[in-house]
């Protein structure tokens, strides 16, 4: 049997962070969740999940994202039930998280709502630097074109401590 759940989506409020009596912290969230297919009319439509962590990352999904944050949910399906104040039976289905991703800094969805776009332009930027960095390196050992083992043709005398293991 398998019950795995994957979402990637957007805080619809901030976090309720409570408390069991035992101490026990437990934090209900709603995700909206971008459809992958427009509708007729060609808007994009979202599909608002509630979710439920528990324990420490309960905590910090509360203190570190709000309204609108973008978070990775990874958890499972469950369906629970309880009788109301009327006496009806009262079924709800919730993804219980096993782990929550933040996937942007704190405060990074205001600001006109920079999206997924916004997030991949700072990997580009951060690729862009890398390759600086590699090329600048490249051209310091050209530079430098000396072989520290050339003409030597002897066994290279390593202490234990020199090595990483």
């Amino acid at each position: 049997m398998l019950n795995r759940v994957v979402l990637v989506g957007r805080l619809t409020k901030d976090p309720d962070l409570r408390y069991t009596p035992n101490g026990v912290a437990v934090a209900n969230f709603t995700l909206a969740v971008n459809r992958p297919f427009s509708n007729q009319s060609g808007e994009r439509e979202a599909d608002f999940i509630n979710c439920v962590v528990w324990r420490r990352p309960a905590e910090n999904l509360a203190n570190f994202m709000s309204k609108g944050s973008l978070v990775g949910v990874d958890g499972r399906v469950q369906t629970r039930s309880f009788d109301n104040q009327e006496g009806n039976r009262v079924y709800i289905t919730e993804i219980v998280a096993d782990s929550v991703q933040f996937l942007e800094t704190k405060g990074g969805s205001q600001g006109g709502g920079q999206g997924s776009s916004g997030y991949q332009n700072q990997n580009s930027n951060f690729n862009n630097n890398n390759n600086n960095n590699f090329n600048s390196n490249n051209n310091n050992n050209r530079n430098n074109d000396q072989d520290p083992f050339r003409d030597k043709g002897e066994p290279i005398d390593i202490s234990d401590d020199d090595l990483p293991f």
